[in-house]
């Protein structure tokens, strides 16, 4: 059993072809406190099939289908405070479609939250260590590093990865949260943090953030964000520091 019942968020666009609901199906019978919400964000496949059948098999299994497509972040956002609605689970989160995260980490997400009385986020970072398996192509590793830099300097906290795509919150956080829209595309979770600081409880950032450094994350083909998006980092960036901090 999960320390304390979970819902994973899982935004989906055009994921047919590489949905792995075996992998899903695999950890509810492990794990009977966990639920997932599919997230169908407008796609143009049979996405929506595979969800709302896999829904009505499993029972820990929702799903929720926008009109049109949206965006990751404001399909995240939807999915998240549909879950207080749909569910009592204590703790709320979201992970990547493609399983980059496996779904083993979310015992350690959870975990982290669990130990960590005042946390409100717990979030993957991929740290390579030893022990560890962290496949990750090498210019995307120092753009990482690099972006990282830049947010710990803007934010003023000191954070190793903002944009892994696998988060935990404890559900009070949620509509704090998530409940206005994000004016970043891609670069939401660095929103998230901003709320976090600017509407979260009056607390150091350190108790109220936790990263839990994951055991495996491994990249994979087809993703949506490519390389050539950080090069509208700065100005992405500049837009969230004027609209949190100015």
């Amino acid at each position: 059993m999960l320390p304390q019942s979970c819902l994973i968020v899982v935004p989906c666009y055009n994921e047919a072809e590489r949905l792995a609901l075996d992998e899903f199906r695999a950890v509810l019978a492990r794990w009977p406190n966990l639920q997932f919400l599919f997230v169908n964000d407008g796609s143009q496949d049979d996405t929506w099939s595979m969800l709302s059948a896999f829904a009505q098999e499993e029972e820990g299994a929702l799903a929720l289908e926008l009109p049109k497509n949206s965006g990751k972040a404001e399909a995240v956002r939807q999915g998240m405070l549909e879950a207080l609605l749909l569910s009592d689970a204590q703790y709320i989160g979201f992970f990547d479609a493609d399983l980059a995260t496996p779904l083993s980490e979310i015992e350690c997400l959870a975990q982290g939250l669990e130990k960590n009385a005042n946390c409100w986020i717990a979030a993957g970072s991929r740290v390579r260590r030893l022990g560890s398996q962290i496949e990750r192509k090498p210019i995307r590793h120092y753009l990482g590093r690099i972006f990282a830099t830049v947010v710990s300097i803007l934010l003023g906290i000191s954070i190793y990865d903002s944009q892994c795509g696998a988060k935990l919150f404890r559900r009070q956080a949620v509509e704090t949260l998530f409940e206005d829209l994000f004016i970043s595309a891609w670069f939401f979770d660095v929103e998230l943090f901003a709320r976090l600081i600017t509407k979260g409880p009056k607390l150091p950032i350190n108790e109220l953030a936790y990263e839990q450094p994951l055991r495996k994350w491994k990249e994979v083909g087809g993703s949506k964000i490519k390389a050539t998006t950080f090069l509208k980092a700065p100005w992405e960036l500049f837009r969230i520091y004027r609209h949190y901090f100015k």
